[in-house]
């Protein structure tokens, strides 16, 4: 898709308006096959490989399922519950449109207009837009879409990777960041809201390069999509297209309030506070003994650095240091 000027999109929307104007076909029906192959397999398949992920049914039977699924009995109140970690609300279908045992198209031609479809469908066309993207700028996997913010002072060296190494592990003190940590080790997946909490984090309150965070991630996900994963860093750390501006800084324990105010989720990966109440959960070191035993206090105040990356922004921008 190319823009009324003739040039690539750089902004979602108007993307996604285009991406709906032009259309798509209908997915092709299943051809009949006939597999020519001997009685006896001429080599072995090679053995899975160890892993302590639990890892989703596989192929394309598995992948209809749980699309059929989705579609059934959770697509309708998509718009309205998919921000929650703590419900089964998303589709968990990023795996199977990753690995191809679903196409687009084939879930495309089964939505229609109301609110939970066109939401999700919107989610399909994200995929589309920085598909599209790294296209046209391949640089843009592992470097900054704009240029200037390349020049964001960023924290290196050993204080840094002990905050890295918190972070990735899932003992930052901050619930919500930690959960979502976690949960990417033990699932290889992460509820889209937490992956740009998390991500966030790591570069507005750690003040860590985004490509780190990325790798991480492409390291561990079912999903990981190059485009996909490299893009949404970019928009959380306000270096890419359409990206959230750099002066947004996520608040982890009010969006951890807002998007799971009963603490579900975060008792499920962080059992250490589960049995704090459901409002000092979020932030566990307001309790009068601090943090529970065996839980981290938190590494940084967010506060303070929020008020950081608002000042090295305020730097970048006048050239000042």
């Amino acid at each position: 898709l190319i823009s009324g000027s003739g040039t690539p999109y750089q902004v979602f929307t108007p993307f996604f308006k285009a991406w709906k104007a032009h259309g798509w076909s209908d997915a092709l029906s299943v051809p009949s096959v006939v597999w020519q192959r001997s009685s006896e397999p001429r080599w072995d398949l090679p053995a899975a490989p160890a892993t302590a992920v639990a890892l989703p049914p596989v192929g394309e039977k598995a992948a209809w399922s749980a699309a059929e699924a989705f579609l059934a009995e959770r697509v309708a109140d998509y718009r309205a519950l998919r921000d929650q970690p703590g419900r089964e609300a998303t589709s968990r279908l990023s795996p199977y449109l990753k690995w191809g045992t679903l196409h687009p198209r084939q879930l495309l031609e089964r939505l229609g207009n109301a609110a939970g479809e066109e939401c999700f469908r919107s989610e399909l066309c994200w995929r589309e837009f920085y598909a599209d993207v790294l296209f046209r700028r391949p640089d843009s996997a592992r470097n900054a879409y704009v240029a200037k913010m390349a020049g964001m002072e960023l924290n290196e060296g050993a204080l840094a990777d002990e905050h890295f190494d918190a972070w990735a592990t899932g003992r930052t003190g901050y619930p919500i960041v930690d959960a979502g940590m976690r949960q990417l080790l033990a699932e290889g997946w992460m509820h889209n809201r937490v992956r740009m909490i998390v991500a966030s984090f790591l570069v507005k309150d750690l003040h860590i390069d985004w490509t780190r965070g990325a790798r991480h991630f492409m390291n561990h996900l079912i999903d990981g999509d190059l485009a996909s994963n490299s893009h949404g860093w970019q928009w959380v750390a306000g270096t890419g297209t359409d990206a959230s501006p750099y002066f947004r800084v996520f608040n982890p324990v009010t969006q951890s309030r807002k998007f799971d105010p009963s603490g579900s989720y975060l008792r499920r990966w962080v059992p250490e506070i589960a049995h704090l109440s459901d409002r000092s959960i979020h932030e566990p070191w307001s309790e009068k003994m601090g943090a529970p035993a065996g839980y981290p206090a938190p590494i940084v105040d967010h506060a303070n650095e929020r008020r950081e990356a608002l000042n090295r922004l305020e730097r970048l921008k006048t050239g000042r240091r």
